[in-house]
């Protein structure tokens, strides 16, 4: 092919990146398209033209992959039709660098490091995509392996070394078609060899392995999804119609359930002004041996501070004889990882009176601690997070205790209609659970409302745009991981051994036959 069309070339290959995710879920789609990549950098003329290239694969990657954000743009931003695609070009851009960013470090050291360094740049670029500007880790290519044989890596490294190991494999593929270009010498042949099998064989090792031992305890949970139309949620006049509902939704499940859980605010009042309807669903659950935790805004007027919670009414023990509501000082839960613009506006002044997206309800929050302690419910030890949150493993992982038994999270995805980026919000979920071994429980406000296990599998879920009630038996079992203690280190131990490896086996420069004048 001309080099002039790579670019374009490596937007339509980015694209099929998100056939990867779910709802589509081809897990082994991202080793060939991360390879076709590294083949266009080791061709590129310059370091200019091998950033273009990553900059072009990121295009198609987050162009096709987060197009729900402009789902939400479109139908709540209030904004032109030409405004919108161009604030969602500017995302899908911005994204775009990361990749752009690994691929020109990859080009420039690439005679000292060979083609093992892009893994190790890969995964420096998505480090920094994770944390610049807030952080947004969405897509990120190890959760594409949830359905994959790699999956049984992440209680080891997480979907962090998830996404090492499948670029250290998309550059076997490459160092394939090397060999068979008789341009690859025997130590790098060597290495290949060596890193292929040691992957095989940790990942063979690794499928025996159980990370859960014996069984704590079993809860009946009832998650309530009231599907409640987002246009509406936040008019005064739907407050009590909508608390109300939720209300008669679980009427049936009091006394028959350890535990009741509501989504990302479900009750569409301050806190401060719930109060009564608070007192009343608390004294309902005390008396029927019931907890119920819901999301709500919490509004603290002598501070001028909102913050979007979660808090637990009804039984705080198991043999505790009165209402919860006066624990609620110490056991609820204040949302620290804000959504940009959803939940806080940079540089408000002047932003918010560009347009409604920038002046969204509920969009002017203050964050909660990075680490707080578990909500206890039933005696159940309960990590939480709320939406965006559950795709930051280290702080997942940070609010983990010894004692916690499960990590909940409750979300309003009804922002995004009937796009992919649902689905791709419960792979994530699923990816926390499977490198925990912990149940990770989802109630959203339309879909997906579901319970994961232990092992990473959807046990039950409730449709999307439907309003009802998921009833499951949850069992919790004693657990530690490899990630739990060790986080990201080993993935990165493994990117910088290969390539300090690749230098110290290198006994002459590296050349591609491809890159020879004829």
């Amino acid at each position: 092919m001309d080099k002039r069309f790579y670019p374009i070339g490596l937007i339509a290959i980015g694209m099929l990146n998100t056939l990867a995710f779910a709802p589509f879920k081809n897990w082994w789609i991202p080793f060939f398209t991360l390879a076709l990549l590294l083949f266009a950098v080791t061709k590129a003329p310059s370091a200019k033209k091998a950033a273009v290239y990553g900059l072009s694969y990121g295009l198609g990657w987050f162009g096709a992959g987060v197009s729900w954000v402009h789902v939400a743009i479109a139908d709540f931003g209030g904004l032109p039709l030409i405004a919108s695609l161009f604030l969602m070009a500017l995302l899908v851009t911005y994204l775009a660098l990361f990749p752009a960013l690994a691929a020109l470090l990859t080009f420039k050291s690439i005679q000292k490091l060979g083609l093992w360094g892009f893994a190790l740049f890969w995964l420096l670029a998505e480090t920094a995509r994770a944390k610049f500007l807030t952080g947004f880790p969405w897509l990120s290519l190890g959760y594409s392996q949830i359905e994959g044989p790699l999956r049984s890596l992440a209680p080891i490294v997480g979907e962090f070394g998830l996404q090492a190991v499948t670029a250290l494999l998309a550059i076997c593929l490459v160092q394939l078609v090397l060999v068979f270009k008789n341009s690859l010498s025997k130590s790098q042949v060597a290495l290949t060899t060596s890193t292929f099998l040691f992957i095989l064989g940790l990942t063979t090792f690794s499928q025996n392995i159980s990370w859960t031992s014996d069984l704590k305890r079993t809860a009946r949970i009832a998650l309530v999804q009231g599907n409640i139309e987002q246009s509406i949620k936040w008019q005064p006049e739907n407050e009590l119609p909508t608390m109300e509902k939720y209300l008669t939704m679980s009427t049936d499940f009091f006394e028959k359930h350890d535990l009741i859980i509501w989504p990302e605010a479900a009750v569409p009042r301050l806190e401060i002004l719930a109060n009564d309807y608070l007192r009343e669903v608390d004294k309902l659950a005390a008396e029927t041996n019931t907890a119920l935790i819901t999301g709500i805004v919490d509004y603290q007027p002598e501070t001028d501070r909102a913050y979007n919670n979660i808090i637990v009414l009804g039984k705080k023990h198991a043999d505790d004889q009165f209402g919860h509501y006066k624990y609620l000082n110490n056991n609820r839960y204040n949302k620290h990882h804000l959504l940009p613009i959803g939940e806080f506006v940079p540089f408000e002044s002047i932003l918010r009176k560009l347009g409604p997206i920038f002046d969204l309800p509920m969009s002017s929050f203050s964050r909660g601690y990075y680490q707080q302690d578990n909500l206890v419910a039933q005696s159940l030890n309960i990590s939480p997070a709320i939406c965006f949150e559950i795709a930051f493993a280290h702080q997942v992982n940070s609010n983990l205790n010894d004692n916690s038994d499960i990590i909940l999270t409750l979300s309003n995805d009804a922002w995004f209609g009937s796009s992919h980026g649902p689905w791709q919000h419960l792979q994530i979920a699923q990816m926390r659970a499977l490198e925990f071994a912990k149940p990770v429980v989802r109630v959203t406000n339309n879909g997906v409302t579901a319970v994961i296990n232990a092992n990473g599998n959807v046990d039950q879920l409730l449709p999307q745009f439907e309003a009802s009630v998921l009833s499951h038996e949850l069992k919790v079992y004693q657990s530690q991981t490899f990630y739990q203690q060790f986080g990201n280190l080993p993935a990165w131990l493994m990117v910088i051994l290969v390539s300090l490896l690749s230098v110290a086996l290198s006994s002459r420069q590296l050349t591609f036959p491809w890159n020879k004048q004829s």
